[in-house]
């Protein structure tokens, strides 16, 4: 008994405390080098910081994980934020976001540069036409993970996917008001019904969305002020999965005013697929290609700066009612609408992405790998694959 006491009390002498420093060069190391997605980023700062380090109580973070799930944005990037801020406050959520964002902005933009600059080269067209059919599988995979554990047998909450899939893929775009008119049903249907309003509407929505009035899309020849407020509002519509962006993504930029093609779309999806960090980094890729290292400074301060007010603003709030009936409802609609949303973003893309019987084939072979449970398949190694198999036979 005595052995084991001092056993303990060594190796806790040899753990070293939380501090910021320690945790800036913690979520700097992550986001050099943390592959494979919002939940195994989630699953890293589990592992590192609540089993290993013993830094944070499972309490703090289940808490972290519940408010990163419960309001949009990336949820990899919000849990970051978020133990960032049980540390030090609105300073501390900066100081965590910070590494863990730009070491994959600067590797992405690097790598959009030289895209831009040699995508007409036939290898590079060969490299993506192996990556697109892949990626779309990934997407069409994440929107019935989402859809799964979301929905559950929820007839309500499968019928608002499925409306939201249809309406996706008939008009080729997003509609902003299903996510909302879908968060607004779930808040009613789970949250108790019609509230009685007494000189105040804040008990039948109480979150920051309910002041959102809609996606206002770029203007044509947008300045980047607009283009700020494009991929903010995006950002601040993002619910479940970085993925769920990709709707709003191709809406904006390639339905709306025709910045980038499809191919160029899915191209800034798979770059955030297999690169390390958020998978939400991917607006760093296609804000280059639309405005250039401006643009791609733009897209990325734009598309986390919700994430993370929605962390500060009001995080002492969240403390408190984060199991608010409405509240929950209302993630239930929205996150149902989202799935929804990305099952018909892969639809889309993918009419105008997937040609012939050899992409086609390469996107059939990545959704059997995905769904076989034999093996797991990381995504970055699928994406890596598939671009092999795009260069050895296209």
């Amino acid at each position: 008994m005595s052995t084991h006491v001092h056993a303990e009390r060594a190796e806790h002498v040899d753990r070293p405390e939380r501090t910021m420093r320690g945790l800036f060069l913690y979520f700097l190391r992550l986001g050099s080098a943390g592959f494979g997605g919002p939940i195994a980023l989630a699953g890293y700062m589990h592992r590192d910081l609540v089993e290993q380090r013993q830094w944070y109580t499972e309490a703090e973070y289940q808490q972290g994980l519940a408010i990163a799930q419960t309001m949009p944005g990336p949820l990899a990037a919000q849990l970051a934020m978020w133990l960032g801020y049980l540390e030090r406050g609105a300073r501390g959520a900066l100081l965590v976001a910070l590494p863990f964002v730009i070491p994959p902005f600067l590797l992405v933009t690097a790598i959009a540069a030289l895209y831009a600059h040699y995508q007409g080269l036939s290898q590079v067209e060969s490299v993506f036409f192996g990556v697109g059919p892949a990626v779309m599988a990934i997407i069409a995979i994440a929107a019935y993970k989402l859809a799964r554990s979301t929905n559950k047998r929820d007839p309500l909450l499968w019928t608002i996917a499925a409306i939201v899939c249809a309406a996706t893929v008939i008009s080729g775009g997003e509609i902003v008001w299903l996510f909302l008119a879908a968060g607004l049903l779930g808040a009613l249907y789970y949250g108790g019904g019609i509230p009685r309003v007494r000189g105040s509407a804040a008990s039948l929505l109480p979150l920051p969305l309910a002041s959102v009035k809609g996606l206002v899309w770029l203007s044509a020849g947008g300045s980047l002020g607009s283009m700020a407020v494009f991929f903010a509002k995006a950002s601040a519509l993002t619910f479940g999965s970085g993925l769920a962006v990709v709707p709003f993504l191709h809406q904006g930029l390639v339905t709306d005013h025709h910045w980038l093609t499809e191919r160029q779309l899915t191209d800034a999806v798979a770059m955030g697929l297999i690169s390390p960090g958020p998978v939400v980094i991917m607006g760093t890729f296609a804000g280059y290609l639309v405005a250039g290292v401006a643009g791609a400074v733009v897209a990325t301060v734009a598309l986390f700066t919700p994430t993370y007010l929605f962390v500060v603003v009001p995080g002492r709030l969240f403390r408190r009612f984060e199991r608010h009936p409405r509240l929950q409802g209302f993630v239930k609609g929205a996150t149902a609408a989202a799935a929804g949303a990305i099952a018909g973003a892969a639809i889309v893309i993918g009419r105008d992405t997937i040609h012939g019987g050899l992409s086609a084939t390469i996107g059939l072979v990545a959704l059997l790998l995905l769904l076989q449970k034999r093996i797991k398949v990381p995504e970055p190694a699928l994406v890596a694959a598939a671009a092999a198999a795009g260069l050895a036979l296209h």
